[in-house]
């Protein structure tokens, strides 16, 4: 009884959250990433207020003044982010738009971090609701209690709002035609920012209510942004009882989950998500989406040709990098070999994303399952480097035909979020499967042969293969399977009325776009000596998103000139401040507001005009 009253209080507050991020895309059709960074925000603040503050030891009505000034002032400051950074970038592809939130988190992570510290904050107990209540013999915490009453009242109060009120009649009329509402001369600006506020104040009060509850840390966004994400996706995208229904599931899994499956618990909500999505592809209460999505944009079939002036300069630019490469020192050779592999895992991410237009969020599982083959190979078997790079891209291709054969099957925010949740699950076995994998511990002394063992002929070697990888995606984009790929992307009904195949075809793409990561991943694990199951999780397939949206989805070399831009100042920021995830969002928002095309986007309109 206990574990599913806990259960109850925890779908509560995920439903808060969830709330939030389901109006804002059911309206806006953006996946706003920074949702858990108004979230934490939400809980900073009411620590403040309640802890530091005017409000500190202010009884009853101090508390819950706290709580509610916290989230209206999360509320500012998401209308505050969508007038000054997101309206500018509706007409923009949606994943530029996704790139834009995840720079917000970027900055917020920082900001956290210069005002408050890294220290956890733990704040007063809620008054009149700090005892217990007996039931069934066993005590259960009365603000607990609180929280189950919480959901079901926002719910509610959503309900009469969408329902009753002009207000939420607009924002549903939207959410079914955004071009009708316009026509009817509704301000869609001053609705969009309402949109914000409104869901970025859930957020904030959801962070709020967790004070009396759990610590605040600068994590907590991270945390919760995924599983806010797993039961929107769930529930079915745009549908507020859709989320309430899976926040109950979800939260009664992990309630129960560690008393009945305690090994699976840290991947349960992604395996849940994924079952969901086989069995039903647009969630629990979610429909499928009509017509093309408002932002999309169509690329030409191929991209043109390279003026022959940037040939040549590339051309020269590589051979003088190769020529004072015997001078350099190790430190910077083994950058260089990181930058061309990540080079490659952006390439690879590119041959999914832009010809196949299948949006990956894990693209990091075949990334790590070429580093583990490699690794394994070399830890059980002793086998040496080159029977690992050999077999690290079949293993991982083959990975990504299982997991695609389920991917492919879908399109846009559900494909991306199934592709999440089968790479969290291969996290999982990466992390607790220590008899083989070495669990978090990793697996060590996965060095190259003897041969390649100088960081100068490793450098040279991972040039060559990532070089010949990304030339043979490259000639597959500008061949016949390249075009029935774009074709089938561009106009899947059309595609399929010419004889192409589009499942097979995407499924394919799926696969070489695998193969392609797990080469980089093994090339990545030799260079470093050692593979840890962080080369699966959620940052690095965030990584490989971010490289190829800063250097532009639509053309070829995009991918190469992000991942080089990407991790050089990754690197160079880390070397220069503590503060670098700021400046690294701030550089990554100028980018996004400046050249929606990306770095080599702009750079290719540059060279035309």
């Amino acid at each position: 009884m206990l574990q599913a009253l806990n259960g109850l209080a925890s779908a509560s507050s995920l439903f808060l959250v969830a709330s939030g991020l389901t109006v804002i895309f059911g309206v806006s059709r953006i996946v706003n990433f920074a949702h858990g960074s108004f979230y934490m925000l939400g809980a900073y603040l009411g620590w403040t207020l309640l802890s530091q503050g005017p409000l500190a030891d202010a009884g009853f009505w101090g508390f819950w003044g706290g709580i509610l000034l916290a989230a209206l002032a999360v509320g500012a400051l998401g209308a505050l982010a969508e007038t000054a950074i997101l309206r500018r970038i509706y007409q923009a592809p949606e994943l530029f738009q996704l790139l834009a939130t995840f720079a917000l988190v970027l900055v917020v992570q920082d900001l956290v971090l210069l005002l408050w510290g890294a220290d956890d904050k733990f704040g007063p107990r809620a008054p009149l609701l700090r005892g217990a209540v007996q039931i069934l013999g066993l005590r259960f915490p009365l603000y607990d209690l609180f929280l189950i009453a919480v959901g079901p009242v926002v719910l509610g109060l959503l309900w009469l709002l969408f329902h009753r009120t002009r207000f939420g009649i607009l924002l549903r009329a939207a959410t079914q035609d955004r071009e009708m509402v316009a026509a009817l001369g509704v301000d869609q600006k001053l609705l969009f920012t309402g949109v914000f506020a409104l869901g970025s104040a859930l957020a904030g009060l959801g962070g709020a209510l967790q004070i009396p509850r759990e610590a605040v840390t600068i994590h907590m966004d991270m945390a919760v942004i995924v599983q806010a994400f797993v039961v929107v996706v769930v529930g079915g995208l745009g549908s507020l009882p859709g989320a309430f229904l899976a926040a109950l599931l979800i939260g009664e899994l992990h309630a129960f989950g560690i008393l009945v499956f305690p090994r699976i618990t840290l991947v349960l909500v992604f395996l849940v998500m994924a079952v969901v999505l086989v069995l039903r592809p647009y969630g629990l209460l979610g429909r499928k989406p009509e017509g093309e999505p408002p932002a999309s944009e169509l690329a030409p079939p191929l991209p043109g040709p390279t003026p022959r002036w940037v040939s040549g300069f590339l051309l020269a630019a590589l051979v003088t990098l190769l020529a004072v490469s015997p001078w350099l020192g190790e430190y910077p050779l083994i950058l260089l070999a990181d930058f061309v592999a990540l080079a490659l895992f952006a390439a690879s991410l590119h041959f999914i994303m832009g010809p196949g237009g299948m949006a990956s969020f894990g693209h990091a599982a075949y990334f790590g399952a070429g580093a583990y083959a490699a690794a394994l190979l070399s830890h059980h078997f002793a086998a040496p480097m080159e029977a690992g790079l050999l077999v690290a891209p079949f293993f991982a291709g083959l990975v990504g035909l299982v997991f695609g054969a389920f991917c492919v099957r879908l399109s846009g925010v559900y494909s991306a979020m199934l592709t999440l949740a089968f790479a969290q699950i291969a996290w999982s076995v990466a992390f607790q499967w220590s008899e083989v994998t070495g669990g978090d511990n990793g697996i060590l002394g996965v060095w190259p042969s003897a041969w390649a063992a100088g960081k100068l002929t490793y450098w040279y070697l991972s040039l060559a293969l990532c070089g010949l990888a990304i030339w043979l995606l490259r000639r597959a984009i500008r061949s016949p399977f390249g075009l029935a790929l774009r074709a089938q992307r561009d106009n899947p009904r059309r595609a399929e009325a010419i004889g192409i195949d589009a499942f097979r075809i995407r499924w394919a793409a799926f696969g070489l776009g695998a193969a392609g990561a797990g080469l980089a991943g093994a090339l990545f694990a030799y260079g470093k000596g050692s593979v840890f199951p962080s080369s699966l999780d959620i940052p690095r397939s965030v990584d490989a998103l971010l490289m190829v949206l800063l250097g532009g989805v639509q053309t070829l070399a995009g991918p190469v000139v992000g991942a080089i831009a990407y991790a050089g100042l990754q690197e160079q920021l880390a070397r220069l401040t503590d503060l670098w995830r700021m400046l690294l969002g701030m550089v990554i928002l100028a980018l996004v507001l400046f050249f929606p095309r990306g770095l080599a986007g702009a750079f290719r309109l540059r060279s035309r005009a």
